[in-house]
């Protein structure tokens, strides 16, 4: 018999109430067995459950609960998705974990592809996993918004780019959910001469059809490492080819905006950068359906850092005793943080913040991102600089909900190497001045 084994109960809650304990074991939901994080969600949802569970001395004990809709339990378990994560099954020629080096940690090198992932957390999954019957259950669950790695609806392309040839039918499963009014978010990473063009044109075509269900779309360039050994040849974006995409998408833009009343389709900051455009205004972002893949990010922190600073002024606030503090950051965005970081200082009194551009030479120039710096690079180019009291990092650069970087150095070990107070810091604006403020 499926069972599931309880790791936690949340204080005064309805499971510490009935005396369920760690080490209990999930039976069963209103006679249903449980198999994951949808069933459980989905069952408990229910205002009247029937709630079956074994104890540690194998009683087994039935409760009959009476509850708010969607109350929680209090219940916890040792994985969030109470089963194994599906693992990504593609050779994608584009995979960005295949460009890792040897060595790293292991949970660097897990590909996961799995629907449950995208609903808990905002993980895309390219669905080449997923059976009829899982979708079905989707559906039936109501897990929305669902997130899917599309990069083309050529069907021959996607098989071709996927290295799957079971990728080639994503249109007609993004329908599925679209036509049941399950909210579908979209990810393209583009490779220039491959999905760029007239493909890309086709794929923005194809999937806005879908609208509104079809809620967005991204449009992230490859990111190249230089561990690219015995894959295929990809050849990374510059600013001709940056510009090009970024004229093509703002014309679909504007196109979109007359018929849905919504853009859509939005570009990384990175290709902004690249073809040397202006970024965005905050607005044009509309609900930032796609932050987490770096579009409107920096538009995003601006506009928030605005807003803590016109807060900070109106609590007389703004003056600090006189100190210095650092920021280390990926090459892409240095002139325009430094643009912010300019304003922020004539904005409080007292505050000089030193700004420095940390190139990337674990991954490779091509990777100019502050997420994926590491400590060597940090290191090679902070030591013996003027970082004042506090050096801020954002918290991209570690593992998440951990102070461990992606070469498993820890911020401590960074203090200890650069004699310098490491701070992380979350990527959002009024989080970044209050850190300002109180370093």
């Amino acid at each position: 018999m499926h069972k599931i084994e309880i790791s936690g109960i949340q204080k005064n809650s309805i499971a510490e109430e009935l005396g369920i304990e760690p080490g209990d074991f999930l039976i069963s939901i209103n006679e249903q067995v449980i198999h994951d994080v949808f069933d459980y969600k989905f069952y408990c949802a229910d205002t009247e459950l029937t709630l079956e569970i074994e104890k540690k001395n194998r009683e087994r004990w039935q409760f009959d609960i009476e509850k708010d809709e969607m109350e929680d339990l209090g219940i916890e378990f040792t994985s969030s998705l109470l089963d194994e994560e599906k693992s990504c099954r593609n050779k994608c020629i584009f995979c960005f974990i295949d460009q890792l080096p040897k060595g790293m940690r292991d949970t660097l090198y897990f590909k996961d592809d799995d629907a449950r992932l995208s609903f808990l957390y905002g993980n895309y999954i390219t669905m080449t996993n997923l059976t009829d019957e899982e979708i079905d259950r989707i559906i039936r669950y109501r897990m929305s918004p669902v997130n899917i790695s599309v990069h083309t609806t050529n069907p021959e392309l996607r098989v071709k780019m996927l290295n799957n040839r079971f990728a080639g039918d994503i249109l007609e499963k993004v329908k599925r959910f679209t036509s049941s009014g399950i909210i579908v978010n979209c990810q393209i990473v583009l490779c220039p001469g491959i999905n760029d063009g007239e493909e890309l044109d086709r794929t923005i075509r194809e999937l806005t059809s879908l609208a509104p269900e079809l809620h967005s779309i991204s449009v992230v360039p490859v990111g190249l490492t230089r561990f690219r050994d015995g894959l295929a040849q990809l050849t990374p974006f510059d600013k001709e080819s940056a510009l090009e995409v970024v004229d093509q998408v703002e014309k679909w833009q504007e196109k979109l905006l007359k018929k849905y009343d919504s853009r859509i389709v939005y570009l990384a900051d990175e290709l902004y950068i690249m073809a040397e455009k202006p970024l965005p205004p905050y607005e044009a972002y509309e609900d930032f359906p796609q932050i987490e893949n770096g579009v409107g990010m920096v538009s995003s922190f601006s506009y928030e850092v605005k807003e803590a600073l016109k807060e900070l002024r109106e609590n007389q606030s703004s003056v600090v005793n006189e100190k210095t503090v650092s920021v280390a950051i990926g090459v892409s965005v240095f002139e325009h943080f430094k643009k912010i970081t300019s304003y922020i200082e004539g904005s409080i009194k007292g505050l000089k913040i030193n700004v420095y551009a940390v190139e990337n030479t674990f991954f490779g120039p091509g990777v100019t991102v502050t997420g994926l710096l590491t400590s060597c690079d940090l290191i090679r180019e902070l030591i013996g600089k003027d970082l004042g009291t506090t050096l801020l990092l954002c918290k991209n650069m570690f593992r998440a909900g951990t102070d461990v970087m992606l070469d498993d150095v820890t911020a401590g070990e960074l203090e200890e190497k650069l004699g310098v107070k490491v701070q992380i810091v979350d990527s959002e604006g009024h989080a970044f001045i209050d850190a300002l403020v109180q370093s």
